[in-house]
């Protein structure tokens, strides 16, 4: 089965949680790669990410620099990037 390369960034809160790496490279089945599958296939291969990565409230997807918004999923290609976003809190 073909698969696909996407890159993905860890930014704050995410980036402790994946063990603090800033980025990496994901492989996805390219049948039916979207980003609902990407949130489980990070949830998997990073089991303390898992929690926000599956809460579409405290984790914001990014593909090509572009907001996904909650409840959209959006088809992924080889070569997209896709940045995780936490919450940003103030202060």
């Amino acid at each position: 089965m073909a698969t696909i390369t996407i890159k993905i960034l860890f930014f704050a809160s995410a980036r402790e949680a994946a063990g603090g790496i800033t980025s990496a490279n994901l492989e996805l089945d390219a049948d039916g790669a979207d980003t609902q599958v990407l949130r489980a296939k990070l949830a998997a291969q990073y089991p303390k990410l898992a929690p926000l990565v599956q809460d579409e409230e405290n984790l914001t997807l990014a593909l090509n620099e572009e907001y996904v918004d909650m409840g959209e999923v959006k088809t992924l290609s080889s070569g997209d990037t896709v940045a995780l976003i936490p919450p940003i809190s103030g202060g």
